[in-house]
């Protein structure tokens, strides 16, 4: 097996912001040549499949700048220093949601885009126990949504909700309820 590492041999930073810090690296190949590496460092994140008794999914939908569309998704958010994994799942669950859950089960995580970020999101899901008020960032605007599991897997199948994050979650989620680990 051939040596793939790359070592890092300078590290310049490009930019520090609220979420996102980029590195501009030059590394050594594993053949000795150098190259350049754009890397996003992030804080990571967490989602939360969460299931109501009649087997449906609580969703939130939310205008993704980047896209420029309101995108359908579960809920999820960015992990916060100070508290862990789990921990960030439940309140973001709560203030996107209302919800409150229980017999959290991780569901694993998952790299959104290796190339160029190191950014990780935990997937766990979760039975709701009971649903109060939202209580969302104040810049974030959301509306929570109901799906039966069912017709979410359908909606991955057909191509209908875009979004890694909540296409993995459910599609692992609907793989261990069949095999009744959940």
């Amino acid at each position: 097996m051939k040596d793939l590492a790359e070592k890092t041999l300078d590290s310049k930073e490009i930019f520090n912001g609220k979420v996102l810090h980029i590195l501009h690296d030059t590394v050594e190949l594993p053949d000795g040549n150098t190259a350049m590496r754009e890397i996003v460092l992030h804080p990571g994140g967490v989602c939360i499949a969460a299931l109501s008794e009649d087997d449906e999914l609580y969703f939130v939908e939310q205008f993704r700048y980047p896209y420029k569309e309101v995108v359908l998704e579960l809920p999820a958010g960015k992990l916060e220093k100070g508290s862990t994994v789990l921990d960030n799942g439940k309140r973001e669950l709560m203030e996107e949601t209302g919800c409150t859950g229980y017999s959290f089960t991780s569901l694993g995580q998952l790299y959104p885009s290796t190339g160029y970020t190191n950014e990780i999101i935990h997937l766990y899901a979760c039975r709701v126990k009971s649903q109060g008020e939202q209580q969302p960032d104040e810049d974030e605007f959301l509306n929570v949504r109901k799906i039966p599991m069912k017709k979410a897997v359908e909606m991955v199948l057909n191509n209908q909700l875009p979004d890694a994050k909540s296409q993995v979650a459910i599609l692992k989620l609907d793989a261990l309820l069949r095999l009744g680990k959940i």
